[in-house]
Parts: structure tokens; sequence; C-alpha cells
């Protein structure tokens, strides 16, 4: 790949966007390049471990992509579609966040299910300074995450947390020093990792329902996994240690 270095493992794929010489602004390439990891892990799913290189996650799209684009782009929805689909992967995405994550690399955590900052990082919504909205994502996500008072800060008068204040709002989960960052994602994906993959991703799933589908998405989810080889494996190793 030309945008992204990809390292695999059985449990695991770790993604960095790696465009050191844009501060990993997301271009057309890298879009069409994710699209790729995401047709993977829906054939084979796995956590997705998301992070940037030369301590930058993504400064944001590539501006100079973004300024020839044309209002049937805009209702292409480029962005927002790969965003859209990394969310809905099977399992679990880790965002490793440091420096800065602007734009649309903020949109591009705040799909994650997880994120995880260094005290250097920066993230924010700068778009309406350029003339156009944060319309892949964080005007809908990120008041989930922040709540909608301070989002509107963000997205309307271009506030930029810091890591600290990332973390203080709960938009981060903890926070690394640069060098621990990657090792703190996988000690995170260690723990993920640990638990029944099929029981995972049936949660991660009924998380995403709409409130109202709940009750039956929850009960047909548990309905598959009562009957499944591997609640009852782990079920009996559970008990034979609580007798031990």
């Amino acid at each position: 790949m030309e945008t992204l270095r990809v390292a695999e493992a059985a449990d695991r794929v770790v993604v960095t966007l790696d465009r050191p010489e844009r501060r990993n602004a997301i271009d057309q390439r890298m879009v069409d390049e994710l699209h790729e990891v995401c047709e993977a892990l829906e054939r084979d799913p796995r956590i997705l471990v998301l992070t940037g290189s030369d301590g930058v996650f993504a400064s944001g799209a590539d501006i100079a992509e973004l300024r020839e684009r044309t209002a049937v782009d805009a209702r292409h929805a480029i962005n927002a579609t790969i965003f859209t689909r990394i969310a809905e992967l099977p399992m679990p995405v880790i965002a490793a966040l440091d420096g800065y994550a602007l734009g649309g690399g903020a949109e591009l955590a705040y799909a994650a299910d997880f994120r995880l900052g260094t005290p250097r990082l920066r993230v924010g919504n700068p778009e309406t300074g350029l003339g156009i909205i944060a319309a892949a994502g964080a005007l809908w996500r990120l008041p989930r995450l922040v709540g909608e008072p301070l989002a509107k800060e963000m997205v309307l008068a271009g506030r930029v947390l810091t890591g600290e204040e990332a973390l203080a709002v709960h938009l981060v989960s903890d926070l690394f020093e640069p060098a621990e960052l990657l090792a703190g994602a996988h000690a995170l994906a260690d723990r993920i990792a640990a638990n029944d993959p099929l029981a995972t991703r049936y949660t991660k799933e009924v998380l995403a329902a709409p409130e109202a589908d709940h009750p039956r998405a929850e009960r047909e989810a548990q309905a598959v996994l009562f009957d499944s080889p591997e609640k009852h494996r782990r079920m009996t190793a559970f008990l034979e240690r609580r007798r031990g």
C-alpha cells in the first residue's frame, strides 16, 4: 500500500497512516486503501488498531484535494462512507492518537470504539474556518462522545482540545507518553482478545442497534451464544477454577 503500513497478527491488525510529508492527511488513495483493510476485516474479523506515523495521527483531509471537490463529491460522502465502514467493523477499533488529530483525522478517531492519546495530542474540528462543515461524522458522533455544549464549541468556534482536556471529557480513555502509546493500544487489544470473539462481536453489534431494537437484538444474540461451544467451555473452566 502507498499510504498505509499494515501489520497483521492472528487476533489484530495494526494500520499506520503513513503520509508523513503531508502529516498523514487523508487523501483519496488513503480512503481507497482503508476500504481494502475493511474488506479484509469483514471477511476475517479481528481487532483494528489505527495509528499515525511520525508523531501525528492525521492532520485532516488533504486540503489540496478537498479544494477541488464539488457538490457531486460532497453527495458521494467519500470520507464519511469509509469512517462509517470502520465504525461498523465486526470487532472493536482502537485509535491511538498522537500529535494532530484534526478535521477528518478527528472524525476518523471518533469512528473508533476506543481512543487513546498522548499529552501532546491536539484534537478538534476547524472545518468552518475553511468554508466547509465537519461532514464526516463529527456533527453527530462528537455530541454523543463529549456532550452537545463542548461539541458545539469545537465545531462552531474551532476549539482544539489538548490530550489532558480530551482525557478529562472522556474523549480519550487514557494517556500515554508517545513512546508507550502503541504498547498501550496493544494492552487494550490484549484485554479484548482474551474474551470470546463471538461474544465481543455480538456485544458491539447490539450496542450499535437502535434503542427500539435492543430487547429483540439482545435476546437473539444471547440465544446464539447460549448454544455456542465456547460459552460452555469458558463457563466450565470458570466453575472448575472456583472449585479449585
